[in-house]
């Protein structure tokens, strides 16, 4: 029986979105934002030498057909990503009405988000009284810190003392539709935090916040760090998306990373987190030990959160460069009648202006199809991952798009 490995890489984006006009980082549009492209380009040029240099070079990714994605996404050459292609690829556009890891997600497995989300203005304070009510309530305390927009890392070297020495949550936002809670995993107790988001969250989600994430940290003043106990609580799936498909046809799901609170556990058997380097020995071992027939649905994060918003091309080179590694080493790995899809979930240019993520297609790359169908190359919709993933796993496939094998 067949196996499917459906893997995420948050945020690489390969431009060319057609409604990139309407989403905007600051008071600029996206129009003209790619992340893998002005990656590739800053390498070339000598401007990605910190902990790397010289042209990027993913050999694998290229090979299964990326940088053939990013012309057809958008016409752009991505410099020295190019190779035979020995996979298959499409570049697929998202129609939720987000640039979101929720609504990009979510549309990969088959469920388009039926409506706008609720974001939160860029003013101080950003939160309405009644929620900064219910926040204290809950908190038990008389107060909250931050309430406005801001980097995580940043908030908490800014107000970690302060929230230390009065106990007060750290609450924050961004352009994304989210409520941020950060505190200290030993004066504030992690177990608190948790219990915080979890009672939180059917609040902010009747709101149409798309996730209340909790952002525990360590450390003292000056040198505080967020931990890896990070949980995202986020509004239920409208309907059933590819991993209810999945369990529903007596398959295993095992989720890698942030997938288990991206669709709140639905259709999800396991799940294993950790940094995206025991992420992908996570996914190494599930290559060996999956069972016949099963989905393995893996997110790594760290393109997105470590270099994306904080806007370092060099250290996403070096991530999409270790990633590439480990990528072949996934793709040797593969067993007869496996299939292997890498794609993404919207892109976070580096070299764009401000720190949201930007509006582009994905690429779709599959490896291992041995024969069993053939793709043909050309632009498709985030849903139709969803549905190649199904009827390879030969399930039933309840969403809007269509199988590309």
């Amino acid at each position: 029986m067949t196996r499917a490995f459906l893997v995420v890489m948050d945020s690489v984006g390969i431009g060319g979105a057609p409604d990139a006009d309407r989403f905007f980082n600051g008071s600029s549009p996206d129009t003209g934002a790619n992340t893998l492209a002005h990656i590739a380009e800053a390498c070339a040029s000598g401007r990605a030498e910190e902990g790397r240099s010289g042209t990027l070079s993913l050999p694998n990714l290229a090979a299964l057909g990326l940088g053939e994605a990013v012309k057809l996404a958008s016409g752009a050459v991505a410099p020295g990503v190019e190779a035979e292609v020995t996979g298959h690829y499409a570049a697929a556009a998202e129609v939720s009405p987000g640039k979101d890891t929720p609504s990009g997600h979510w549309e990969l497995a088959g469920v388009p988000v039926p409506w706008d989300w609720h974001y939160f203005p860029d003013t101080q304070p950003a939160f309405p009284e009644e929620l900064v009510a219910k926040v204290c309530a809950l908190a038990g305390t008389d107060g909250i810190l931050g309430n406005c927009h801001a980097s995580g890392t940043q908030i908490i070297a800014e107000l970690g003392e302060e929230h230390m020495r009065t106990g007060k949550p750290i609450c924050y936002t961004s352009a994304d539709s989210v409520f941020q809670i950060a505190a200290h995993e030993e004066s504030f107790g992690n177990d608190r935090l948790q219990k915080l988001c979890k009672d939180l969250a059917p609040t902010l989600h009747a709101m149409k916040v798309g996730r209340v994430i909790s952002r525990p940290f360590v450390g003292t003043p000056g040198q505080f760090t967020r931990t890896g106990n990070r949980r995202d609580y986020a509004v239920a799936l409208p309907s059933p998306g590819l991993c209810d498909w999945a369990q529903a046809a007596g398959r295993k799901v095992h989720a890698v990373g942030k997938i288990g609170d991206i669709f709140s556990m639905a259709g999800i058997d396991d799940v294993v987190k950790g940094s995206d380097a025991e992420l992908m020995d996570h996914l190494d071992r599930l290559l060996g030990e999956a069972q016949d027939g099963s989905l393995t649905f893996a997110n790594f994060v760290e393109f997105d959160s470590l270099y994306g918003h904080r806007r370092d091309i060099s250290g996403y080179a070096r991530a999409l460069e270790w990633f590439d590694a480990r990528i072949g080493q996934v793709i040797a790995a593969l067993r007869p009648g496996d299939l292997l899809l890498v794609t993404a979930d919207h892109g976070n240019d580096p070299s764009w202006t401000g720190s949201d993520h930007t509006r582009e297609r994905v690429p779709v790359l599959i490896a291992g199809l041995d024969g069993a169908g053939e793709l043909s190359p050309g632009l498709c919709q985030f849903t139709d991952v969803a549905a190649t993933v199904a009827a390879h796993l030969s399930i039933p496939a309840e969403g809007p798009g269509r199988s590309l094998i």
